[in-house]
């Protein structure tokens, strides 16, 4: 059966757009890093948050760098005492205008740090504010260009040696994605009948899976599909959220390949147990085609949000409820 709403040859094309511009982002780290800094924020807003938030994660676990992640809104309300001249900042926004992240980057700029942003549309105002700037287009996925740039500066100070390794197999990374995608294709089927008139779902896990769980539920299922969900952490999950499963109740899983995988297999045996609506996705269960297996923690993001995306369409497909609709998003004053 053909997949819906599935372009092949488009996605590999995206992703090879991003992967060919490897040394122009290779350059850039070793731009910041002549330069050099004292500490690492990650700031945007909603799902371009979500996306920065796991590359804290990685270079907690693999550095000794200070790293922190405020949103945008937030930032220019409380300011930070971390934050000086010497502040490495990853920003991102899709459009390039949204607001609360263009007005921290113009806190940020007054306080002198160096701006890395990562756009879909050029000339923005994000762009303009920013050190460094990286016009993804149509490609995909984002973080495919800070895994270039952030894994570059993590093995110019010494903490990722298997770097030139990884940034190799990443040129294998479009086509894995995209086995990702028909693999899951059946199973996110099955997921969209099985759910998608459900009147509350509980999405869950933990790690570097986390902001990827916490904006689908947000950004997808209730921004996109109006679809009522609760996200929370796995090891959140046993201190409240539990009690109300039931053995209708429906519940999604990410299982992650990363440090916290015993955090999830833990909420695995208690959901298995107590409700018939448990949907497991566990990003071990997929083959990924020229990815080392050394590596595969680390792109744990992609590959969830790659097998997600095929939920995403086809539940717009499933319900006849556009991807694109909003009712207040970007529409009325507010």
């Amino acid at each position: 059966m053909d997949m819906v709403t599935f372009d092949e040859a488009a996605l590999l094309a995206q992703g090879d757009f991003i992967y060919s511009h490897r040394s122009e982002l290779e350059t850039i780290a070793d731009d910041i890093c002549k330069k050099g800094f004292k500490n690492i924020l990650l700031s945007s807003s909603g799902g371009s948050q979500a996306m920065l938030d796991p590359f804290a994660t990685f270079i907690d676990q693999m550095s000794d760098i200070p790293v922190f992640s405020v949103l945008s809104g937030v930032l220019v309300l409380t300011g930070h005492n971390q934050i000086s001249e010497d502040t490495l900042v990853f920003m991102s926004s899709k459009s390039g205008d949204t607001k609360e992240t263009v007005a921290a980057a113009k806190w940020l700029r007054e306080r002198g740090v160096t701006i890395v942003s990562v756009v879909s549309k050029p000339d923005s105002p994000l762009e303009e504010l920013s050190d460094y700037t990286f016009v993804y287009g149509d490609g995909r996925p984002q973080e495919f260009v800070l895994y270039l740039i952030i894994g570059k500066i993590l093995a110019n100070k010494g903490h990722f040696d298997a770097y030139a390794k990884f940034a190799d197999d990443l040129a294998n990374l479009p086509a894995a994605l995209v086995s990702v995608r028909k693999q899951f294709d059946a199973r996110a089927i099955e997921y969209c009948k099985a759910t998608h008139d459900d009147p509350y779902n509980i999405w869950i896990a933990s790690g570097e899976l986390w902001p990827v769980c916490y904006a689908y539920a947000m950004c997808v299922l209730e921004e996109s599909q109006w679809i009522r969900t609760k996200s929370v952490s796995s090891p959140d999950f046993f201190h409240g959220t539990l009690e109300l499963v039931e053995k209708d109740t429906s519940v999604t899983l990410l299982v992650s390949e990363g440090k916290t995988r015993a955090l999830d297999l833990r909420v695995k045996k208690f959901i298995e147990q107590y409700t018939d609506k448990h949907f497991v996705i566990d990003m071990a269960d997929f083959d990924l085609p020229g990815i080392s297996d050394e590596f595969r923690p680390l792109l744990g993001p992609v590959v969830a949000n790659a097998a997600l995306q095929r939920i995403s369409k086809n539940m717009e497909h499933l319900t006849g409820h556009s991807l694109d609709i909003r009712r207040y998003y970007r529409t009325v004053e507010y």
